[in-house]
């Protein structure tokens, strides 16, 4: 599941004209940045869900439709927010557990396969979600004050107020449909969920190996480039 769905506002004046996922770092869409990661790593049924220029999205996808099956959730007549588009989507989703990303993701590998890596991590008897996190220190162009603190078996809590935490949250998951279970209907924030698996100490992260880049912002584009170049 490919979460192509936002307005984009943070990038703006480019994505005035085209949705943040078409923007290109690289030379290459952010899209495809990510749909060439989940092919290389054995995909091959992705879902997306649109709403922001959702016709340009679509006509975009169409292009790569020899390398994989794509579906689209519509969410153009209400944008959804990440987790009523997760629930949009789960009739759409052929697998359980099943991968969610941002579709403004960029990252660097470090010794084998992100995507693989993460997986090889579930653990379906105790994980409702699988949050891959970057330490700060490989956040590329990440200004925030982390995000989560990870005990030792790789349960995940949130950062406290005023508290610095080591780890960011990638924008790449695993989650169970269980994660999805009584729902809110209409939008509303995965946050809610997570918050419930929490509690449940079912919650847990895997840390990533390489660099990641928060390209959220025109100005994080060139620096984003220049690490690029230099790997």
């Amino acid at each position: 599941m490919i979460m192509a769905a936002g307005l984009g506002k943070r990038m703006r004046p480019l994505t005035a004209t085209r949705p943040k996922p078409l923007v290109e770092v690289g030379g290459k869409a952010l899209l495809d940045h990510v749909l060439d990661r989940l092919r290389t790593a054995g995909v091959q049924n992705v879902v997306v869900n649109v709403h922001y220029l959702a016709d340009a999205l679509e006509a975009h996808l169409a292009t790569r439709a020899r390398e994989l099956n794509v579906k689209i959730s519509d969410e153009r007549d209400l944008l959804l927010e990440t987790g009523g588009g997760l629930i949009k989507a789960e009739p759409l989703i052929d697998c359980d557990p099943f991968l969610a990303l941002n579709s403004d993701n960029l990252w660097i590998d470090g010794p084998a396969d992100t995507l693989k890596l993460l997986a090889s991590q579930w653990d379906g008897e105790k994980m409702d979600a699988l949050l891959l996190l970057v330490p700060q220190a490989r956040a590329v162009g990440h200004k925030g004050q982390g995000d989560f603190h990870m005990d030792r078996v790789g349960r995940i809590r949130r950062r406290e107020r005023s508290h610095v935490a080591p780890f960011v949250f990638t924008g790449i998951q695993i989650a169970s449909k269980r994660l999805l279970r009584d729902a809110p209907s209409g939008p509303f924030s995965t946050n809610i969920l997570w918050d419930r698996a929490m509690e449940e100490g079912r919650l847990y992260g895997a840390v990533h190996q390489g660099l990641w880049f928060d390209v959220g912002t025109p100005q994080s584009i060139p620096v984003t480039e220049a690490v690029l170049q230099n790997v």
